[in-house]
């Protein structure tokens, strides 16, 4: 697999950020580096095109609620625009337990 000069700029913004969007057009890699990034970190990866991942947010907030200490990889999360608000209420929750850093990892075509 290629090595990508990417990888450790997210990784490094992510040990930062409680969230990190990845965002470019179709096919430029975003999908694979995630995924490198989360076999590095244990992570749950959701594609959001895929019914059945849609289906597991249905109750958003508990179900990415009790992933709160892994990286959670969000592909093609333009998909599920209502979601941002979930996410902007569990990061908040997290910090206010020390949760800070490393929570999603956001994918999306321009």
């Amino acid at each position: 697999m290629l090595a990508r000069k990417a990888f450790q700029t997210v990784d490094q913004a992510l040990s930062r950020q409680a969230s990190v969007a990845l965002i470019g057009p179709r096919q430029v890699g975003k999908t694979t580096l995630a995924l490198q990034l989360g076999e590095a970190q244990n992570a749950l990866y959701l594609d959001l095109e895929d019914s059945q991942d849609r289906d597991k947010l249905s109750n958003a907030a508990v179900f990415l609620g009790a992933y709160e200490d892994r990286l959670v990889i969000l592909d093609e999360i333009h998909r599920v625009p209502d979601l941002f608000l979930t996410l902007r209420g569990l990061i908040d929750q997290g910090r206010r337990r020390g949760v800070r850093t490393g929570r999603f990892l956001l994918l999306g075509s321009a």
